[in-house]
């Protein structure tokens, strides 16, 4: 297991880092103009998880820390009749709000027509998908706890935060937006040191791995399932060695 950047040096917290600047044409350009294999493997694993739920069958989803990334509201709008994306930053806000008001960029046509092939109760179109969609401002602190019967992040608790605890914490308030015996599907960065997009500014990270997501999410859920999926040699080099994916369901016991 990684040990926590507390125990390297001193930390940069979330609030630390400018996000309202976020870098969201370079953050696209170099991860989601096109499909990689990374990806491919994500929608697979999150397409199975789906598929366990009929059609509409659950009434409010959350995606939290929605960035701009828009395949993980793909996947859920089949079992998901609402779709709240929680974004904080402004720029990511802008950008999700015109893919919804102006319809997707084209790039995102093949991540859906993946996402159709494995699960074809999709919504026919993208824009149909999409029209599930809710831009929430908002943040980890901010989200209502025991409101919704299924929560996903991606990419998120360890890519804003050096510190162990800080990172602990935001998935525990993932954990408490369901209500107990509600959802939660998650990805993360594996190992991931804090990184950089394009020319900007270095952005923080917290370095994890499969058994230090397991010890924060296992006290607090059931049916708990975490794999690993190994390093993408197609996308930038982040210092990464992967990514860890998860789904569990919460526990009927409260969060601390």
């Amino acid at each position: 297991m990684t040990g926590p950047p507390s125990a390297r040096r001193s930390s940069r917290r979330n609030r630390e880092a400018d996000w309202d600047r976020w870098p969201v044409r370079d953050y696209l350009a170099e991860n989601y103009r096109q499909l990689h294999p990374v990806d491919v493997a994500v929608i697979r694993h999150h397409s199975a998880f789906y598929r366990q739920f009929r059609p509409g069958r659950i009434g409010r989803s959350l995606e939290l820390g929605a960035g701009p990334n828009l395949y993980p509201l793909m996947v859920a709008s089949a079992a998901s009749r609402r779709i709240e994306a929680v974004e904080p930053s402004a720029a990511n806000l802008a950008y999700l709000s015109r893919q919804l008001a102006e319809g997707p960029d084209p790039s995102w046509q093949d991540f859906y027509a993946l996402c159709r092939r494995l699960d074809p109760a999709l919504p026919v179109t993208l824009r149909e998908a999409l029209d599930r969609v809710v831009v929430v401002p908002g943040s980890a602190r901010t989200v209502r706890p025991d409101f919704y019967d299924l929560a996903s992040m991606h990419f998120v608790a360890e890519s804003v935060t050096e510190d162990f605890a800080e990172f602990a914490g935001l998935c525990g308030a993932f954990i408490r937006s369901v209500r107990p015996g509600g959802h939660l599907l998650a990805a993360f960065m594996e190992n991931m040191p804090s990184y950089r997009i394009g020319s900007s500014p270095e952005w923080p990270a917290c370095p994890i791995d499969a058994s230090l997501v397991r010890s924060v999410f296992a006290p607090h859920t059931t049916a708990l399932r975490i794999i690993r999926v190994g390093k993408d040699r197609t996308l930038p080099d982040y210092g990464d060695t992967g990514v860890v994916l998860l789904w569990a369901i919460r526990r009927d016991i409260s969060v601390n």
